[in-house]
C-alpha cells in the first residue's frame, strides 16, 4: 500500500507540471487532494493496514500531501502570473482613442426657477434670510394675527406632532416674526424661501410640500404704492418687459390691506386659453401691507414702522412658464420630465 501511494503521489506530480489553465488546476486538486480526492482516500484506509505499519504510512502519507499542496499553490501562481499576462496583452488600451461623453445632470425645474428668483430680488437689494421648517403654533398661526379657532386656520391642513404646539410649518410666513426679531430697530428687506408642507390631497394642482418664496420689507414710511412698485419691477424681470399686470382685493390675516397679483398670460397674450383657464390672466402672487399686530409682535411700532410683504410659488410660476399641468411631476423623479429643463 505504501508503494501505491508513492506511485500515485508521482504521477500526481508529473501531470501537475502539465497543466496551464485555473480550471486544470482546480480539477487536478479535486482528483488527488481534494475531500474526496485519491490521497485523502489512501489515508481514510490506513486501518487496514497491520498496526505496526500505520505509522509509518500515515507519516509518509502526511508528507506527500503537504508537498502536493505545496507544488499546487506554487503552480497556481505561475498559471494566474500567465493568464494574467495574456489578458493584458489581448485587451490592451488605446490610450489614443477619445474617451467616452460624460452624462452630466440637470438642475431641477424649481431649482432652475428659485435661482431667477434669488437673483431678481438681490438685484433689487433683498436679502435671503432662512428660517426653520419646524414651527411652534404660536410662531406658524398667533403671532400672524391667526388666533386659536380662526376660521382662516382651515384653509391650511397642518401637519401637527405629537407635540400639538409643534407643527411643520404651512407657509414661510413665520420667518417674518423671526426676521423682524433679529433686526429690530434696522429697516429689513429681506426674501424667505423654503419648503413648506401641507396635509393636503395630492392631485395634479396640489401637494403635501411646495416650495414659497416669501417677501418682507419694513421701515419708516413703506406705502401701497411701493409694493406696486416692487412687484411690477419683479414681474417685468421675470416674465419680460412691459407685461400687462393687474391687483385683485383679497385677504390674508397676517396683512391689510391685502390683495393677489396677477399677470397677462404670456402663452395666449390676454386672448384666453387653457392654461389661464380662458380669462386672459395668471395669478403670481398674493400680497399686502404687513398687519399693525404682526409688526407689533415682531417688536415694531405699527405708528412708527410700516412694511409690506408677498409671498409665491416657484412651482406655480414653472408651472405657467412652461404649461405643466400636474404639479405632481416635479416629485415623481421621472427623467423623462426632469431631462426637458
Amino acid at each position: 500500500m505504501l508503494n501505491q501511494l508513492e506511485t500515485l503521489a508521482k504521477t500526481a506530480r508529473t501531470e501537475l507540471t502539465q497543466l496551464g489553465t485555473g480550471d486544470a488546476l482546480d480539477a487536478w486538486h479535486g482528483q488527488y487532494i481534494g475531500r474526496k480526492g485519491e490521497l485523502t482516500q489512501m489515508l481514510r484506509r490506513v486501518g487496514e493496514l497491520p498496526r505496526e505499519e500505520r505509522p509509518v504510512f500515515g507519516q509518509r502519507a502526511n508528507q506527500l500531501r503537504q508537498e502536493l499542496e505545496a507544488a499546487y499553490e506554487q503552480k497556481t501562481q505561475t498559471v494566474k502570473a500567465a493568464e494574467m499576462e495574456q489578458t493584458l496583452a489581448k485587451d490592451a488600451l488605446d490610450v489614443t482613442l477619445p474617451g467616452r461623453p460624460v452624462s452630466q445632470g440637470r438642475l431641477h425645474p424649481s431649482t432652475h426657477t428659485l435661482r431667477r428668483i434669488y437673483q431678481i430680488w438681490a438685484d433689487m437689494g433683498f436679502q435671503i434670510f432662512r428660517s426653520r421648517d419646524v414651527e411652534t403654533d404660536e410662531m406658524n398661526f398667533q403671532l400672524l394675527n391667526f388666533p386659536p379657532h380662526h376660521p382662516a386656520r382651515e384653509m391650511q391642513d397642518t401637519f401637527y406632532t405629537t407635540n400639538p404646539d409643534v407643527l411643520l410649518r404651512t407657509h414661510t410666513s413665520p420667518g417674518q416674526i423671526r426676521v423682524m426679531r433679529e433686526r429690530y430697530p434696522e429697516s429689513i428687506r429681506v426674501i424667505l424661501p423654503g419648503m413648506c408642507y401641507r396635509h393636503e390631497q395630492i392631485t395634479a394642482r396640489s401637494e403635501i410640500q411646495f416650495y414659497q418664496v416669501e417677501g418682507l420689507a419694513v421701515g419708516p414710511g413703506i406705502r401701497f404704492s411701493d409694493l406696486k412698485g416692487t412687484l411690477i419691477n419683479f414681474t417685468n424681470r421675470l416674465y419680460g418687459e412691459g407685461r400687462p399686470v393687474r391687483f385683485r382685493a383679497s385677504h390674508f390675516p397676517f396683512t391689510e390691506p391685502s390683495a393677489e397679483m396677477d399677470v397677462q398670460c404670456f402663452l395666449c397674450d390676454g386672448q384666453g386659453c387653457r392654461i389661464c383657464k380662458y380669462v386672459g390672466w395668471l395669478e403670481i402672487l398674493g400680497c399686502g401691507m404687513v398687519h399693525p399686530n404682526v409688526l407689533r409682535n415682531g417688536g415694531y411700532d405699527p405708528t412708527k414702522y410700516s412694511g409690506f410683504a408677498f409671498g409665491m410659488g416657484p412651482e406655480r410660476v414653472t408651472m405657467l412658464r412652461h404649461g405643466i399641468e400636474d404639479i405632481r411631476y416635479f416629485w415623481g423623479n421621472d427623467l423623462r420630465f426632469l431631462e426637458q429643463f
